[in-house]
């Protein structure tokens, strides 16, 4: 059965989303903002937008091979991205630069608001997931770094399914490690394509709204916060 076909499928019989018994967080941009590379971008020649751009131009060749059955570490689809932003831009800094912006993905700190929206989690006695599209990991070195990882249960790297969210089998292989079915699931993110994803594999979703509205043109969250510990408390009042 083809992704869009499950996807109508879900919405048919899908009925009112409830209290989720596990709770994934996407990592790249939800747990860890990507705002702190923003001056190494700069540094780089590239407009202070060139972030947004750079990060999109990524997620862009990600699904792209996920369309056609292929894969590649998301750390080294992001650095072609970053080579071909800087190509259009006509830019042409030295490989060292351009390396110390992307070891930066490696430094990120955690997103205000994550430390507790996790210890509501660990109160309530629901397993947290962090599931990625990039590395097991740099997503372990994240949270150690963070101090975070005591409160994750489960790591989730797309490096497993070999395919990149928003594919509906890494959604699932998230569903089945933490042992409960798809619409048990919740998924916090910060970015619209994996919300929409989320929905369309059947899981219970909250869009996390600090950086930027819901994108109109797909499925509305379940719910919708501006803070990690608000989508939380959201999740858990289902």
């Amino acid at each position: 059965m083809s992704e869009g076909v499950l996807a109508k499928v879900v919405d048919m019989v899908r009925g009112k989303p409830v209290r989720p018994q596990a709770v994934a967080f996407d990592v790249i941009g939800t747990l860890f903002p990507l705002e702190p590379l923003r001056t190494g971008m700069v540094a780089l020649g590239l407009p202070a937008a060139g972030l947004e751009s750079w990060f999109a131009a990524g997620c862009r060749d990600a699904f792209a091979l996920a369309s056609v059955g292929q894969f590649e570490p998301f750390a080294t689809v992001l650095k072609g991205a970053l080579d071909t932003v800087l190509a259009e831009q006509g830019l042409s800094p030295a490989q060292a630069e351009r390396k110390e912006v992307i070891d930066g993905l490696q430094t990120l700190d955690a997103r205000q608001g994550a430390r507790e929206a996790l210890d509501q989690l660990v109160d309530a006695r629901i397993p947290a997931i962090a599931l990625s599209n990039g590395s097991r990991q740099a997503t372990a070195a994240l949270l150690r770094r963070a101090g975070l990882d005591g409160q994750v249960a489960h790591i989730v790297s797309v490096d497993e399914a070999k395919q990149f969210k928003p594919r509906g089998d890494v959604y699932r292989l998230a569903a089945e490690t933490a042992g409960v079915a798809a619409d048990a699931l919740a998924l916090i993110a910060a970015h619209g394509w994996d919300t929409n994803g989320a929905h369309a594999a059947g899981l219970t979703t909250a869009y996390l709204s600090a950086d930027c509205p819901y994108p109109a043109v797909m499925h509305r969250p379940d719910v919708e916060a501006n803070s990690l510990p608000a989508c939380v408390a959201a999740l858990l009042a289902l």
